[in-house]
């Protein structure tokens, strides 16, 4: 594939945003703000996640993840996955790098999965500023709602994946 239909969306990106500062059109502009605002935001904040996703690999052994939340581990791994969840720091940015290491040091696929969720759901600075202005009942209520669902679709994606015989052939178990 040539690298012209590779990046046709960037190419296409670019030209509207020359052409919107070209004739002042406000939409563009008000685009190429928010893409420079979020470039920026991701440049001071993906080295932190690297960072912290790789001194996890060095300090947490396999075995470790293997008998918390690995085949063998029970409905506490669940729990384990939750309270993981809820001390991530950046939301799916740091979520997905660790649901990544988490695979590779052997944790299961309905684990991973409810991490994700849980990740995207109940993490602490989020359910604090929801609470703050939606009420603490809310926020209560949603948790209890929402996290019964992402464990049940956890399992039942798993077993789906597992009927199915699926491999995450990108990704090499340590």
């Amino acid at each position: 594939m040539s690298r012209v239909r590779r990046y046709w969306f960037v190419m296409i990106f670019i030209i509207f945003i020359v052409i919107s500062f070209g004739f002042d059109y406000q939409v563009g502009t008000g685009i190429y703000n928010n893409f420079v605002d979020f470039a920026i935001t991701m440049v001071k904040f993906v080295p932190l996640v690297f960072l912290l996703i790789g001194l996890f690999e060095v300090w947490v052994d396999r075995e470790t993840i293997e008998s918390y939340l690995g085949d063998q581990s029970g409905a506490l791994a669940f729990l384990w996955a939750i309270l993981l969840a809820e001390t991530a720091v950046g939301g799916l940015y740091v979520a997905f790098p660790v649901a990544h290491s988490l695979y590779n040091k052997g944790a299961r696929l309905a684990i991973i999965f409810t991490y994700i969720g849980a990740a995207a759901v109940v993490r602490v600075p989020m359910t604090l500023f929801e609470a703050s202005f939606l009420g603490a009942k809310f926020s209560l209520i949603r948790i209890l709602v929402s996290m019964p669902l992402v464990i049940l679709s956890s399992i039942a994606l798993e077993r789906y994946l597992q009927k199915e015989n699926y491999e995450i052939s990108s990704v090499q178990k340590t």
